[in-house]
């Protein structure tokens, strides 16, 4: 399973967002090469805690433009954003509780999210922010 880089198709054209995509990208593919290369638990650990830290400052980030150019689909964005954190931080809880490892799957999962997310949810906004002015 190749990890995760970006490229254009994941550009919602609104760079300051576009900058935080790439480090989820990279934030992503360091805990997929920390696992692959078996660092401990520990290690591990620090590298989920990064991206579950950085993934609320992005999000955070995403919901002020929403909401300060009245995105119409702004409510329902910031309730996919709670339940996203929540899936994650519940992956992040069970790691610490040495009840799941990071496994291929896990791995799998996290990109999926962060793809989908990007290419879903994220990409309806861009239009509509350009639109706005912001880019």
């Amino acid at each position: 399973m190749a990890s995760l880089t970006w490229n254009d198709k994941f550009s919602v054209n609104i760079k300051e967002i576009d900058e935080q995509h790439k480090r989820l990208l990279t934030l992503v593919g360091n805990l997929h090469a920390a696992m692959l290369e078996g660092q401990g638990k520990q290690e591990l650990g620090k590298v989920l805690g990064g991206l579950v830290s950085y993934t609320a400052t992005h999000f955070a980030t995403e919901e002020r433009l929403m909401k300060a150019h009245g995105y119409p689909e702004y409510e329902e964005h910031r309730q996919i954003h709670q339940r996203m954190t929540q899936k994650v931080l519940d992956i992040q809880k069970q790691y610490q509780d040495g009840k799941i490892n990071i496994t291929l799957d896990t791995m799998k999962f996290l990109e999926d999210w962060v793809a989908k997310h990007i290419m879903g949810t994220d990409k309806k906004y861009g239009p509509f922010l350009n639109g706005k002015g912001v880019v």
